[in-house]
C-alpha cells in the first residue's frame, strides 16, 4: 500500500495553482473540468513527477471553512513538504513575498518553518537530518 494522492482545501483553485507552481515550484499534473468552476487539479514535485499528487480541492463543503479556519487560528499546518535546506528555502520564498508564520527552527533532528499558502492553509516545510 502507498499514498498516491493527498489534498489541501483551497479557497480559489486558480490562485492556488499559481502559488503551488509559480512560487513553490510544483508542476501541474492533472487539470480536469468537473462542471462549473471546479476542477480535478493536481500538482506534483518536479523531483518525482510520477509520485504523490497534491489535489488542490475546492473548499465548498460546509465543514471545510470551520475546519481550516480553526487549523490556521491554532497555527496547525494542513500538510508538510520535505525540502533539502529549510533555511535556504525560507530565504528563497521570503524573497518571493511568501509570508511565514513560523521562521526556521530546530525541533530535535528536524528543522521546520511554516508558511501561508494564500489559499486558506498553513504549510510546513521540513528538513530531516543535518
Amino acid at each position: 500500500m502507498r499514498i498516491t494522492l493527498t489534498s489541501v482545501f483551497v479557497d480559489d483553485q486558480e490562485k492556488a495553482v499559481r502559488f503551488y507552481t509559480d512560487v513553490l515550484g510544483f508542476r501541474k499534473k492533472h487539470d480536469v473540468p468537473l462542471g462549473g468552476e471546479d476542477r480535478w487539479l493536481t500538482v506534483v514535485s518536479p523531483e518525482d513527477p510520477d509520485g504523490t499528487e497534491l489535489l488542490l480541492e475546492p473548499d465548498k463543503h460546509p465543514a471545510v471553512k470551520p475546519y481550516t479556519t480553526a487549523l490556521v487560528a491554532d497555527g496547525i499546518p494542513a500538510t508538510a513538504f520535505a525540502v533539502d535546506d529549510v533555511r535556504a528555502e525560507f530565504e528563497r520564498l521570503s524573497g518571493l513575498g511568501v509570508r511565514f508564520t513560523q521562521e526556521p527552527m530546530e525541533a530535535g533532528p528536524v528543522t521546520l518553518a511554516v508558511l501561508d499558502d494564500t489559499c486558506g492553509n498553513l504549510i510546513q516545510i521540513m528538513q530531516t537530518g543535518s
